[in-house]
């Protein structure tokens, strides 16, 4: 069986394509600048060489077609028709409280995507643009979305109400959704199998940490907490987003900077987090390589943000009464040593104990914590692609 996965941006395409007999990635790329200028196709082949392809890509069904012809391409495809593309699997950021799992789409579905766009204005509309798009190109082809909320559906409701009047709840579904779901799904899940444990067994902890980041605590095979919130912007301090911050500093500021809501909203989401603290950049590595030059401001970005994770970590493992395994993933927390190393140390009353020999590693799957510790630490590269390919999969022969 083969499945095509997409990931629809405002103006790009993600994909890959599967061999789900053996879960190997056939072929991958990238759409990028749809109604732009300079829009382009980046195609590459698994065991070929890359293939880049500029065209005046002025909508997502154009973008989905030139993908469709790069797969189908005598010289660089790899597959010899697009009847051999079984189903569809499609990356679906906020789901609300309609879907606590993935599902094949109807128009029933879309209209609940659509019911839901208000909570995710710059994701949820590109997911339809890709769905319309594959349904007037592939008509007959079973197609699934997964969404990052759905993973964090099993959260008990004393975890994710807020504290205002419950009719914000009851009146516009304000309450903790969680994101990157695919992702604390896939290691966690994999976690369990390279313990040689049951995934229902375990308390795991992951930590996403990239640009954006996130930490879940999954009990028994259920996430039971998660950071983020009603939107991505809750939780820890990130690339360009704050994190949690009083919400009365954004009135305070609103009035002393006679912001616009427009205005506070990207002062937020944008200019805030590492890049703010800092003054030099939203990206880790550009950090550390200015801390190591003795930088004060990047320093402590970076101590800020191992402190919050640290926090979180601790805070779920008393929810949770304990906790198995803590998993590191993302960007940064499959490519940075130096946090990893920092996080953990700090976590040794719960007994953590690092193998720095083992955690000298980047972008590998792999436990770093000594022989027989209490609590076992890994990295786990994480792979959302292959998770939507699974769900689409078993929908698609239920």
């Amino acid at each position: 069986m083969k499945v095509l996965v997409v990931n629809c941006g405002s103006s790009s395409i993600k994909y890959q394509l599967f061999e789900m007999d053996n879960e190997l990635v056939l072929a991958k790329g990238l759409v990028e600048r749809i109604g732009l200028e300079g829009s382009i196709l980046t195609h590459q082949p698994t065991g070929k060489e890359k293939k880049v392809i500029n065209a005046n890509i002025t909508n997502h069904v154009i973008g989905i077609s030139l993908v469709l012809e790069a797969l189908t391409d005598a010289n660089y495809g790899v597959i010899s028709n697009m009847n051999e593309i079984d189903a569809i699997g499609h990356r679906g950021i906020h789901g609300g409280e309609k879907f606590s799992d993935s599902v094949l789409i109807n128009e029933n579905v879309i209209k609940a995507i659509e019911e839901c766009n208000d909570m995710a204005p710059l994701h949820n509309p590109p997911s339809i643009s890709g769905i319309n798009a594959c349904s007037e190109l592939m008509p007959n082809v079973p197609q699934v979305i997964v969404f990052d909320t759905a993973f964090h559906q099993t959260m008990p409701k004393h975890a994710f109400m807020y504290g205002l009047p419950y009719e914000a709840y009851e009146k516009y579904g304000i309450r903790r959704y969680g994101f990157h779901g695919t992702s604390h799904k896939y290691v966690s899940q994999r976690v369990a199998d390279l313990m040689g444990k049951d995934f229902k067994d375990l308390k795991i902890i992951t930590c996403h940490l990239g640009n954006g980041s996130s930490v879940a605590a999954i009990k028994n095979g259920k996430c039971i907490d998660t950071s983020m919130g009603f939107t991505p912007l809750e939780g820890l301090l990130m690339g360009t987003r704050c994190g949690n911050i009083d919400p009365a500093i954004i009135p305070f500021l609103m009035k002393k900077e006679n912001m616009t809501l427009d205005q506070i909203d990207n002062y937020i989401n944008k200019k805030s987090g590492v890049l703010g603290v800092s003054g030099i950049s939203s990206d880790f590595r550009d950090i550390e390589k200015a801390a190591e030059s003795g930088n004060d401001r990047a320093q402590l970005a970076l101590d800020m943000f191992t402190y919050e994770v640290v926090k979180f970590v601790g805070s779920y493992a008393a929810a949770m009464n304990g906790v198995d395994a803590i998993v590191f993933t993302a960007g940064v927390g499959e490519n940075s040593i130096e946090m990893r190393e920092h996080i953990s140390s700090s976590l040794e009353y719960l007994g953590t104990k690092v193998d720095k020999e083992k955690n000298n590693i980047r972008g590998k799957e792999r436990e770093f914590s000594v022989d027989g510790s209490k609590v076992k630490l890994f990295v786990i590269p994480t792979n959302e692609e292959l998770v939507i390919a699974r769900d689409t999969k078993t929908i698609c022969t239920k």
